[in-house]
């Protein structure tokens, strides 16, 4: 299982381009519809948790996944198996790419990897969209953040914390407006069975 764990979460580290969010679509094929590890709303929680942690979301989002498997190695295994991969390709691109970053065919080629980074990311958007912008309220909250978010008005963690806040809010909301069900009225017990009427005397002739 842990070698399964490491070619898994290696594959998807050495396959998937673009970074952070632009994982996502590769997560959801090979943990959700390939491996039936994980559900779509698991992946899409994991992400999110992932997103508020320091440090790489790819590689936060695999030690969430590798411990629901295998516990706390599952955690560390899955987390390497993302993260060599890459660290190798840009260990070895690093020691050519100085060399060769002034020319123009480099630039040129850069400038359309942004574009397919772009549609990477906005496709993973997209798919989160299904599982989290559910209703009005989540649409209320989708539409400030993401105000907020592009006119830089908050930090990041105060977006995320005020997310989070607000949808402990709405949920609160909701609980309290919901009435509660009505409980069932017990069962009426079996009405008592009649006693049998006693057996008439033996009525002979006198």
């Amino acid at each position: 299982m842990y070698l399964k764990l490491l070619l898994t979460f290696a594959y998807i580290g050495s396959f998937t381009f673009g970074g952070g969010y632009s994982m996502l679509p590769m997560f959801q094929r090979e943990l959700v519809d390939k491996r039936k590890w994980l559900t779509e709303s698991e992946v899409t929680d994991l992400f999110s948790i992932g997103q508020c942690l320091p440090g790489i979301i790819a590689a936060n989002t695999a030690v969430f996944a590798g411990y629901k498997q295998k516990g706390v190695l599952g955690g560390i295994v899955a987390a390497l198996g993302v993260v060599i991969p890459p660290a190798i390709f840009i260990l070895v691109l690093a020691a050519f790419f100085t060399n060769f970053a002034d020319l123009l065919i480099v630039q040129k080629a850069f400038t359309g990897l942004r574009v397919c980074v772009s549609i990477l990311i906005i496709n993973a958007v997209l798919k989160l969209r299904k599982n989290a912008v559910i209703d009005l309220p989540t649409v209320c909250i989708f539409l400030v953040i993401f105000v907020l978010a592009v006119y830089m008005l908050l930090p990041v963690a105060v977006l995320i914390a005020l997310a989070g806040v607000s949808g402990i809010v709405i949920s609160t909301i909701r609980k309290k407006a919901t009435p509660p069900d009505s409980p069932a009225p017990p069962d009426s017990p079996p009405p008592p069975d009649s006693p049998a009427p006693p057996d008439s005397p033996d009525g002979g002739a006198r």
